[in-house]
């Protein structure tokens, strides 16, 4: 059984798999849980054909029994958790005024719900981990819309505005106990998520999802006296 372990929603491509990888390298056991079954099997396996510690567990992150089944499988396989990476999320851009309620909804539930749900889950295994060690580590993904407010991603920005206010209330939960919560707040980044941008924006002018990864490794390598609330991730010419 691993000496670590760690749990990543939105796992099967891009942000999330990015840094399972990374995790998965530095000797975590991985859960790794996405939407569609068919492609998070194939990216697992990708990570166990390398040599990694990894489960899959496919989940509808819109449904709090499926939140509860993935940490439950977690913990049924490690016993443990010391990394929790909040990656699932979906964008769905248009007008406030053309906006159908079905596809506010989705993003409310997704982007911060399930964040809001999982993290309430996990929050017991977080302080076995955090008593132990001092570092358990909680990375939510935001965006860098939940800071700028973007126009025609309203609800998005909405969301992720959110999941960094989240963020900070709980870290100052959870500090106590060694938990560490860390909000990523990325703008345009080389993802499936981002393909309706790349007539615009070519794929190799845009943040690379290993960039986040290096930053998951980062703060696993800070003390436990340094505190990063918010890590903000822009592209050159941008502030």
């Amino acid at each position: 059984m691993a000496g670590r372990a760690a749990l990543i929603t939105g796992g099967s491509s891009g942000i999330g798999l990015a840094i399972a990888r990374a995790l998965g390298e530095e000797g975590y056991g991985l859960t790794i849980s996405a939407r569609r079954p068919d492609k998070l099997e194939q990216a697992v396996k990708g990570l166990t054909d390398a040599g990694l510690d990894a489960q899959a567990v496919a989940a509808n992150m819109t449904d709090e029994d499926d939140i509860k089944r993935v940490v439950a499988a977690h913990r049924d396989r490690y016993g443990r958790l010391d990394v929790l990476i909040n990656n699932a999320g979906v964008g769905i851009g248009s007008p406030i005024a053309e906006a159908e309620t079905k596809k506010l909804d989705m993003q409310l539930d997704v982007n911060l719900r399930a964040v809001y749900l999982t993290l309430r889950e996990c929050i017991p295994m977080l302080k076995e981990a955090g008593a132990e060690h001092r570092k358990a580590l909680v990375v939510n993904t935001a965006s860098i819309a939940g800071v700028r407010h973007q126009p025609w991603l309203a609800a998005y920005s909405a969301t992720k505005a959110g999941v960094i206010a989240l963020s900070g209330a709980a870290h100052g939960e959870l500090s106590g106990d060694g938990i560490q919560v860390t909000a990523f707040a990325p703008g345009f980044v080389d993802t499936p998520m981002t393909d309706w941008t790349k007539g615009q924006i070519p794929p190799e002018d845009m943040i690379r999802p290993d960039d986040l990864a290096e930053a998951v490794r980062f703060l696993l390598r800070t003390s436990p006296a340094c505190i990063v609330p918010e890590i903000r991730f822009i592209r050159p010419g941008e502030s």
